[in-house]
């Protein structure tokens, strides 16, 4: 049986027209390599005569990727931002997350970077940067 241990943890990222090809993030922080965020994707209204109705749409998928402050992956994100700040556009990506300790992986398609830490917080230690990226789908696939 496999150890649970995010230390396996990979992320191939691609953005279009900066990285076209994946490049493999490094330098997780320690305690937060990434989060994703419940989905909820489901609206509903309530009638005046307590009957409800519900609905499906379709919502982005938000996840938070954490990098130490000396990840050289933290230049893949200054990229990113820096070329949607200089172009006024969004630059779209695409990613693979493999958790091997699950034997599980995810296709992560049509993403933009929506949060940006451009300086990390100074403490004893120089803080981790967090990174937040809308993604379109994420579709689980075995390994």
């Amino acid at each position: 049986m496999s150890s649970l241990t995010g230390a396996t943890a990979v992320i191939q990222l691609q953005i279009a027209g900066l990285y076209d090809q994946p490049q493999q993030l490094q330098g997780f922080a320690a305690d937060d390599i990434f989060e994703t965020e419940a989905i909820q994707n489901v609206e509903t209204l309530m009638g005046t005569d307590g009957y409800m109705s519900a609905g499906f749409v379709y919502v982005p998928k938000t996840m938070n990727i954490s990098l130490q402050a000396d990840s050289p992956s933290n230049a893949i994100f200054d990229n990113w931002y820096s070329i949607q700040e200089s172009q006024a556009d969004v630059y779209f990506g695409n990613a693979v997350v493999v958790l091997r300790a699950l034997g599980q992986k995810w296709n992560l398609t049509r993403g933009v970077l929506q949060s940006y830490t451009p300086i990390p917080a100074t403490k004893k230690l120089i803080q981790p940067r967090k990174y937040g990226i809308l993604w379109n789908l994420m579709s689980p696939a075995p390994v």
